[in-house]
């Protein structure tokens, strides 16, 4: 199936549709709020995104049914921020923050004078580790620090699924139904042309969400440079932002409308899942 001619050349935040002034208009949900001192009002909490439908390709790149997603999304006045701080957020921890200097009181040597205070022609000079010679300690240099920073757990799900739902109504995001056992060998050239079949070019970056990956699937694709497969356990916003395209299974379809649905809950389960992409995050 070929993609649509007016399919964006990347889903960053600077080229997506949802953070562009554009005619998309999508409904508010309203929400009363009671203020002291006054009466109730309405506030627009949040814009309940009742998206275009998205197509279910065959493995053989036949249309076989359609799907829609409908995910939580900033105001579109909001979005481009809220976006903007939680891929800010997740790029900074990923900082080790491990650069370390020696200052002169650190740096090994130095201890005797390197000659007499007077009578030289040069400047005192009390040690050879002095930050102005050669080999001598640093001046301000870096330390190890903490670069992390917080985002509400709240925060950052909307912006996955802002990022996730600006992908989908720019037509960049197509489902395919589940492929895992096609592949009875792993064998590049077979996935690629799949990807073909698909409307996928090779050479524009695709992201692949599956609820699980077959081993074969990972290691047909694992040679392709431009390909992402990731699971909900290893979603993240860098790479939805990166990719052209955004390939997903009904299952993983179904998976994001229950998490980032507009009726989803939050959940202890949820908070765990969070903290522990956090620490993956981080470790790499």
């Amino acid at each position: 199936m070929a993609s649509s001619a007016t399919a964006p050349n990347s889903l960053s935040f600077f080229s997506s549709s949802l953070f562009l002034s554009s005619s998309h208009q999508f409904p508010k949900t309203y929400i009363s709020v009671a203020k002291l001192g006054s009466g109730r009002v309405s506030k627009p909490l949040s814009v309940a995104s009742q998206l275009a439908t998205l197509p279910i390709i065959s493995f053989e790149g036949e249309k076989i049914g359609e799907t829609y997603l409908d995910l939580k999304t900033a105001p579109e006045d909001t979005a481009r921020a809220v976006v903007h701080r939680a891929i800010v957020t997740d790029l900074q921890n990923k900082r080790r923050g491990t650069a370390s200097t020696l200052t002169r009181g650190e740096v090994r040597g130095g201890g005797i004078k390197p000659y007499a205070q007077k009578k030289t022609g040069h400047a005192r000079r009390g040690s050879q580790r002095t930050p102005l010679r050669p080999g001598g300690g640093a001046v301000f240099g870096p330390k190890p620090r903490d670069w992390s920073i917080k985002i509400n757990r709240k925060e950052k799900r909307l912006a996955i699924s802002t990022a996730i739902s600006s992908a989908a109504s720019a037509e960049g995001a197509i489902v395919v139904e589940e492929f895992g056992d096609k592949f009875e060998k792993p064998k590049t050239k077979d996935f690629l042309a799949a990807m073909k079949r698909w409307g996928l070019d090779p050479k524009e970056k695709a992201m692949f969400l599956m609820m699980d990956v077959e081993e074969n699937v990972a290691k047909s694709g694992r040679n392709i440079g431009t390909l992402r497969m990731l699971t909900p356990r290893t979603l993240n916003l860098f790479d939805i932002l990166n990719s052209d395209k955004l390939v997903l299974t009904p299952a993983a379809v179904e998976f994001l409308n229950a998490r980032y649905g507009v009726d989803a809950l939050e959940t202890d389960e949820d908070e765990d899942d969070d903290e522990d992409s956090t620490e993956e995050e981080t470790a790499e």
